[in-house]
Order: C-alpha cells, then structure tokens, then sequence
C-alpha cells in the first residue's frame, strides 16, 4: 500500500488554522443541503469519509441520524470521540485508511467535504468509490464537495497564495500545477504573527474534470446525477469556485 503524502497534512499547528478557514454558517448550510439532496430521514446512517474534526459529522449526529465517521488523522477522531461521550450522541469515528476501507455494514447515504476527495489519486479514487458502492443501496446518494476540479482549478490557479488567519497567523503557499496525473503540488509555510515560519508542509490535490470525475465514478457503481456551486442548489456554471457534486449508487 503506497503512502500518501495527504495523510499527514492535517497534523500539527495547520490542523488548528483548517477550523478558522471556514466560513460562518456554511456547516450549517451544508447539512440542509445533505439532509436535502439525500432524502434523509431521522434515524438514517450516514457515512461521512474523511470527517476531519467532524463538523458536518456532529451537526447530522445533533439532528438525528446516525454517522460513521472516518479519518486518516487519530487526533482529529479522538476529538470527535470526546464530544460523543459528552453529548451521547450517535457517532461511530475511527481512524482509517479510508481508500482501503472496506465496510461491514451498509449506509443510507454518504459524503466526502472539505476538498478531501482530490486527495486521492485515481487508482485510489477508483478502489474507495467501489469499496463505497458495496457499501450503499441502489439509488443511494454520495455528495462530494470540491474545489479543485479541473473546471474550478484551471480558472483559479495561482503560483502563489497568501491568507491572513485569525489571530495574526499567516499561510502561505507556494503551487506547482503538474500534468500525468494532473495534480497541484503545493509547499506551505504558517508563519507566526511575529513572522516566524513555525510549520512547513506539502500536500497534492489531483485534478479530475466533470467528464473524468464522471467515468471515475461510472467504473466504482455510480452516476452523476448534479453538479451544485453552492449548497442553495445554485446550478455549477464555469467560472464557479466551488462544486458540490451529487452521485447516485446504480
């Protein structure tokens, strides 16, 4: 089983800077969006593939369904574990390889956020979407949120990022866009209010257009069935950053 260079990524200081990224109200949003596309109802199990610090796994498990929940990271699924057993709330989180994870038990829906599924090279891509399809029931759906699409990441491909974090942190990060795979290679620095560089790490996001993405998930059991910008149900259009894009098990 080959390493991949991902699983690491959200370790140390950037795994703290990941929280203060993310937009107020947009879990929220997110969860009305899965509870809606999904035909979710109370008492359904929902499998949520790299869960990181379980935001959209804990606001499900608060309204009433059941979630499975797994990660790469140990600290993040010890995190999630201590909130189950202060709120006692429905939630089974594991660490796992989750490419090569294969279930034990069905779901009735599930879903891969934060831009966590262009972390997986075709090959894969390809074994979690089979190992997922066994997994769910025909008619099933698998949302995947993602903004490195090929359609997205041509657009808005910059050499060079610089983001101010809350609390005066800086992350920079410096890309490479790379072909066969097609991927983004990029080397980013935290740097302290003080200007100091406290952490350097490396991730890839490979690059799938709509068209690939959709033979991807044609040959692991599925078909793409929409492609959302926005969690409202804004249909995609090019130009959109963002892409939240709806799968069904055939």
């Amino acid at each position: 089983m080959k390493q991949n260079i991902n699983d690491i990524f959200f370790g140390g200081i950037y795994k703290e800077i990941w929280r203060k990224l993310i937009p107020k109200g947009l879990t929220e949003a997110e969860v009305d969006f899965i509870e809606d596309i999904c035909n979710l109802e109370k008492g359904n199990h929902v499998l949520d593939l790299m869960c990181g610090y379980g935001r959209h796994t804990l606001e499900l498990a608060n309204r009433g369904y059941k979630v499975t929940a797994l990660d790469n990271s140990s600290d993040y699924i010890a995190e999630i574990n201590g909130k189950v057993k202060d709120g006692g709330l429905s939630i089974e989180c594991r660490e796992a390889d989750v490419a090569n994870t294969v279930f034990e038990r069905s779901f009735d829906a599930a879903i891969c956020m934060g831009n966590s599924f262009a972390f997986f090279d075709e090959e894969a891509a390809l074994q979690l979407l089979k190992n997922l399809s066994a997994a769910l029931p025909v008619g099933a759906i698998f949302i995947i949120n993602t903004w490195t699409i090929g359609e997205i990441a041509i657009k808005y491909f910059q050499e060079r990022t610089w983001i101010n974090v809350e609390g005066g942190y800086k992350y920079l990060t410096e890309n490479k866009y790379l072909f066969n795979p097609t991927r983004i290679e990029a080397e980013s620095f935290i740097v302290s209010p003080g200007g100091t560089t406290l952490e350097v790490i490396n991730g890839i996001d490979y690059i799938f257009t709509i068209s690939e993405l959709q033979t991807l998930l044609k040959k692991g059991g599925f078909e793409l069935r929409e492609v959302f910008s926005t969690p409202r149900k804004r249909k995609f259009v090019l130009g959109d950053a963002k892409a939240y894009i709806v799968a069904e098990r055939v």
